[in-house]
């Protein structure tokens, strides 16, 4: 049986309230129900950014409302165009999509709605993608590896989003 510690830790990184939840323990207390799905989400997102034929950043995407993956999505190309996302210099090329600005249009051509939703993402957003995942409705963002830019995060904690950064999604210590 597998034992995590469940105390979430309220901290600043570059300006940025996140809540971190601590990594695995042998300490006896019991993972959440909440905690197991959003690591076994991660993993998801971990696996659909595979599927992206970028060379730079792999990243995956997942939209979640009611427990029900509603929408999923990878960095890539737009339909219709080559898969190769950077050009010659090795330049990502501007029309690329991000995973999470994939799944969210996903959602539009649906006869769902994000709002309220959970947004599983293997890298947090940047500004632009964080606009959208305001205006989409978003209540909840957990990602695994923080971007180099927390413009987006900044964004999205003014919105009222809540933020969790889950920098191990393994359910084993």
């Amino acid at each position: 049986m597998c034992f995590f510690n469940t105390a979430k830790i309220k901290g600043r990184r570059d300006g940025v309230i996140i809540s971190t939840l601590i990594l695995p323990t042998q300490n006896g207390t019991k993972m959440t129900k909440q905690e197991r799905y959003d690591r076994a989400y991660l993993r998801m997102a971990v696996e659909w950014a595979k599927l992206s034929h970028c060379n730079r950043k792999q990243v995956g995407a997942l939209i979640v409302k009611d427990r029900m993956i509603i929408s999923d999505g990878y960095n890539g190309t737009p339909t219709g165009f080559e898969n190769a996302c950077e050009d010659d210099d090795g330049l990502t090329k501007w029309y690329v999509l991000h995973a999470e600005a994939n799944a969210i249009l996903k959602v539009a051509g649906s006869t769902h709605s994000c709002s309220g939703a959970t947004l599983y993402l293997t890298h947090s957003p940047c500004r632009d993608c964080a606009k959208l995942i305001h205006q989409a409705g978003i209540k909840r963002l957990v990602f695994i590896q923080q971007y180099k830019d927390d413009s987006g995060l900044l964004f999205l904690e003014k919105a009222g989003v809540d933020i969790i950064q889950m920098t191990s999604v393994t359910n084993s210590a």
